[in-house]
């Protein structure tokens, strides 16, 4: 074992320290909310059919930030666990090997981006200018996805070791880069060509690639506690399996919010009626991809609160603090219901400023501010399942996060979506929502306290013994 100092994890207190390394991450996740609305404000000034297309790359996107964010948690929890632990030769060795999954991940999506988009596309719509803006857009992204395995796995090992500035740092500049070359790119200011869909893309891929690079750079020039030579990057069978055992209900959980987007738009397709020319469901598809890209403004801070308490959980867990532990989750989950509450009144109040981003002719509005106003409906019980959720993945514990989005999208939302349809009226299948946070809260509450008495609670024995 390696003398190391102890980490601000372990002593400071733990409201100051959910502030100290949370500020940063939800500074960083609006950035990213807010470049992930420019594409789509952006490209609404093209044609709705582009929208659409974006809308319809959102699940591919989606996968891909599932499997590098999936392997991050591993790594993070794992990282963690060893710096509490003060085991400086696990912690890199847990690093080298995350390294290694991410290039096996980049692989797999250039291998989807260079034959299985077009199919993908074709399954989904039939208007010929969603499906090549679509295959467009995500065969760039898929065949440069090296940004985005690479900057988040550089991101999850300054956020292990609690330099959630440098996170900020990285994310936010390969998002303002973005956020700039979009309008150059899809309008073709400055003499270079109008690109339009494809400049989006194009901006998308240099910014993450941005966002490697610096992400290299911080790790290297200030993050001590992760100390990578050549012989940290042998792959090791054992780690790879326990990075996965942690990240791999992570990646399901966010490829089930890909299949659920998927499932829900075919659901919405039973709207459409090209004989009667009634094409209703197009419009929900477009509402539903415009509702995703608002939602992440009050969804992304959460989830840079729920980030910050994942590390500090599992930083904790090794170093055998259960006290410390359940008052990051306290503190934790009233921040996120704050922040929920501010965006639920927002979109409650004012549905028709947020839709207008988006450049909606009137069935949009008609179409989009009820489902606004019944889709935020859930949001303060969302907010306390995503910390719950984060103190999961901290402790090890994915796979319960996994069963909470299984329950939330597959097992409830899709199945009451389709059975609501049946009404014949669009504006009652947008209730699935409420319905399914419900139900995953419930079933977050029950695994949590199952979590407590199982892991968190024996601690205090432990450390009562060790004393005595």
């Amino acid at each position: 074992m390696s003398d190391l100092r102890e980490n601000k994890m372990g002593v400071m207190p733990e409201g100051k320290l959910l502030l100290n390394m949370g500020l940063p991450m939800i500074a960083s996740m609006l950035v990213q909310a807010l470049y992930n609305v420019v594409d789509s404000i952006y490209v609404s000034q093209i044609s709705e059919s582009a929208v659409t297309a974006l809308s319809l790359a959102f699940p591919i996107q989606n996968m891909q930030i599932g499997f590098a964010v999936g392997i991050g948690v591993g790594v993070n929890s794992l990282l963690s666990k060893s710096l509490g632990e003060k085991n400086q030769e696990a912690a890199n060795f847990t690093a080298g090997n995350g390294v290694t999954l991410m290039m096996i991940c980049t692989v797999l999506f250039m291998l989807f981006g260079a034959f299985g988009v077009r199919p993908y596309y074709e399954m989904q719509s039939t208007v010929a200018e969603t499906v090549e803006g679509g295959i467009v857009y995500s065969k760039i992204c898929c065949l440069l996805t090296f940004g985005v395995f690479m900057s988040v796995l550089g991101e999850r090992l300054l956020q292990a070791t609690g330099r959630t500035v440098h996170t900020m740092i990285t994310q936010s500049t390969g998002a303002i880069i973005n956020i700039i070359l979009d309008p150059i790119l899809i309008f073709g200011y400055f003499g270079l060509p109008r690109m339009e869909v494809t400049g989006a893309a194009v901006a998308t891929v240099i910014g993450q690639i941005v966002a490697f690079i610096l992400a290299v750079l911080l790790n290297r020039k200030k993050n001590p506690d992760v100390q990578l030579d050549l012989r940290h990057f042998r792959p090791s069978g054992k780690m790879i399996g326990r990075i996965l055992g942690i990240g791999v209900p992570s990646m399901v959980m966010i490829a089930i919010g890909s299949l659920m987007t998927y499932s829900f738009n075919l659901v919405l397709d039973r709207f459409n009626d090209p004989a009667a020319q009634v094409m209703l469901g197009e419009t929900g598809k477009t509402v539903f991809g415009a509702y995703f890209k608002l939602q992440s403004f009050v969804f992304m801070p959460v989830f840079g609160i729920n980030n910050a308490g994942l590390a500090i959980a599992a930083y904790n867990y090794g170093a055998r603090k259960p006290k410390r532990i359940m008052q990051v989750l306290k503190y934790g989950a009233f921040g996120a219901t704050a922040l929920m509450l501010v965006g639920m009144l927002l979109f409650l109040l004012l549905p028709d400023v947020l839709l207008g981003f988006f450049n909606p002719d009137a069935e949009m509005l008609a179409v989009g501010e009820p489902a606004l106003r019944i889709m935020c409906i859930p949001f303060l019980a969302a907010g306390v399942s995503i910390i719950i959720n984060g103190i999961f993945q901290g402790l090890g514990k994915s796979q319960y996060s996994m069963y909470v989005s299984m329950m939330r999208q597959l097992i409830v939302l899709i199945p009451v979506a389709y059975l609501l349809s049946l009404s014949g009226d669009m504006g009652m299948v947008w209730f699935s929502f409420p319905i399914a946070e419900v139900a995953s809260l419930t079933l977050s509450i029950f695994l949590m306290l199952r979590l407590y008495r199982t892991k968190i609670r024996p601690l205090s024995a432990e450390n009562h013994e060790i004393t005595t």
